[in-house]
């Protein structure tokens, strides 16, 4: 493994690669601070560039974004009380108190140190668990992916917030618009309406840069932005007490912890990491009292758990081939795209991308901790631009990307109608991420359920057979059901008069 990983780190004396990682990590963290684009937005607007990239270079770039935007959103969270992203909304509890109490540095120090323990640890869970679980996945079958597809998109509708009902509605959407083009069983057109366009299927990066790009400007520009004005902390200001590095310390640790478990399982898991992370420090707490007061606890915890569950989500993508997250299925569109298809094999058919883009990461790591610290004062500058003049440059990068990408103006009306279709369904409550996740996993799930069929001739008990596949299904409806069961008791206590339930946000 270490030689490995050394051959990995070698790659980068590529200045190709070093100078991918720092835009990655840079783009991902100015991404995190502003609010809104995420980094589903930014992914979705360079996907296009992927085919000129090539594989290692994509996933390098894109690692940088995901790794950048999960620390970038505590700056403002902790400054401003405005989280970046939804999965710093809990750092915001006691971050932005603690710069009420003229603490502002050590909280981004806090932050910025948790986040790269926390990618650290879930860089090393992904070296082992990686190769370790494409050992196991070789022995799996039709019905076990099947089990995993249905898994990944039933317990994203379960356990994101809002409505169920709509979750499911924009998964059979997604699952539908999959099913356009050629049959992959029988070799005949499906849905086309006789358009050869379509003969290929809808463009998965018109359709993200539709849903996610274009909707998002949509969003944007309606949006008034005035934050109040804020001093970022100087250098001598960052330095946390030893108090403050006590109580912080093994609090990041149980939160790496939690969060790179939680990132295994499929849904919204680096929100659901911060909020479990962060009411596991307050019931060990010796003064459980003190958070949403300042606690650097509630602080070191949650942004470690959102840092780990980010690492984490990359181990079921390059093991399986399945993608738990939208950020991931965007990761996997880049693979694709470059014919590198991930799965139980890659590590053993491409050690060479696997092992650099994992040195890649290291790097990516080391760098959010050195650059991010002293640049907080240019950052949180950034949020003085207004959305009306950012959302039309993204506006056209997404026009010249669909454009570029398969030179066809089909995709770019493609990509305008999905963005108009997709601001119009999120302000009415719809999530675009089951859409996405449910279109990237269509594939995958129609030909093991063909499979599945085909082996089992209609018998029931073939399925029931397989120990693996119960077992995944079985923790779908055991999620289900804990996912019911709290939100009839948030709804049974918001009928009580003088009580309120606190939902956790959306992840896009």
């Amino acid at each position: 493994m270490l030689d490995d990983l050394g051959a990995g780190f070698a790659a980068f004396a590529d200045p190709t690669y070093l100078t991918l990682a720092l835009v990655g990590v840079v783009l991902g963290t100015v991404v995190g601070v502003l609010p809104g684009i995420g980094p589903i937005g930014a992914m979705s607007v360079l996907l296009g560039m992927t085919t000129q990239l090539g594989a290692t270079a994509s996933l390098i770039l894109f690692a940088g974004i995901y790794f950048g935007s999960t620390y970038g959103g505590s700056t403002t969270s902790i400054l401003l009380n405005v989280p970046g992203e939804a999965s710093s909304v809990v750092t915001a509890l006691d971050g932005h108190e603690m710069t009420k109490r003229g603490r502002a540095g050590p909280a981004l120090t806090v932050a910025a140190v948790s986040s790269f323990v926390a990618g650290t640890v879930a860089i090393f869970g992904l070296m082992v668990f990686a190769p370790w679980l494409s050992g196991v996945a070789v022995e799996l079958g039709p019905p076990e992916y099947m089990a995993l597809c249905v898994a990944g998109l039933l317990l994203l509708a379960a356990l994101s917030t809002g409505s169920t009902a709509k979750a499911i509605v924009m998964i059979c959407a997604g699952l539908a618009v999959g099913t356009v083009g050629i049959d992959p069983a029988g070799g005949d057109l499906r849905f086309t309406m006789g358009s050869t366009d379509l003969a290929q299927g809808f463009s998965f990066i018109a359709l993200v840069m539709g849903v996610f790009g274009i909707a998002e400007a949509l969003t944007m520009a309606g949006r008034r932005w005035r934050p109040e004005p804020v001093r970022a902390p100087k250098l001598r200001e960052l330095l946390p007490s030893r108090q403050e590095a006590r109580e912080a310390a093994p609090a990041a640790v149980r939160g790496s912890a939690i969060g790179f478990l939680l990132g295994l399982v499929p849904g919204p898991a680096a929100v659901l990491s911060t909020f479990a992370s962060y009411v596991a420090e307050r019931k060990i707490a010796k003064r459980p009292e003190d958070f949403g007061r300042g606690a650097v606890a509630g602080v070191a915890g949650p942004e470690a758990a959102n840092n780990a569950a980010a690492g984490a989500a990359f181990v079921p993508l390059l093991a399986l081939g399945i993608p738990f997250a939208p950020t991931m299925a965007l990761v996997l569109a880049a693979l694709l795209l470059n014919g590198i298809v991930p799965g139980p094999t890659l590590v053993d058919d491409q050690p060479e991308l696997f092992w650099t883009v994992i040195a890649a990461m290291y790097i990516a790591n080391l760098m959010l901790l050195v650059l991010n610290l002293p640049l907080v004062g240019l950052f949180t500058r950034l949020l003085s631009i207004p959305p009306r003049a950012l959302m039309p440059l993204v506006i056209g990068l997404c026009v010249v990307g669909v454009y570029a990408e398969g030179n066809s103006m089909f995709d770019v009306v493609v990509m305008l109608v999905a963005g108009l279709l997709g601001f119009v369904l999120r302000r009415i409550g719809f999530s675009m991420a089951p859409f996405v996740l449910a279109v990237v996993l269509q594939p995958t799930l129609e030909t093991s359920l063909r499979q599945t069929l085909a082996y089992s001739d209609g018998n029931p008990g073939y399925v029931l057979g397989r120990p693996v596949t119960m077992v995944v299904l079985g923790l779908v409806v055991l999620a289900a059901a804990v996912s019911a069961r709290q939100r009839w008791r948030r709804r049974r206590a918001a009928a009580v008069p003088g009580n309120a339930s606190v939902d956790v946000p959306r992840d896009t």
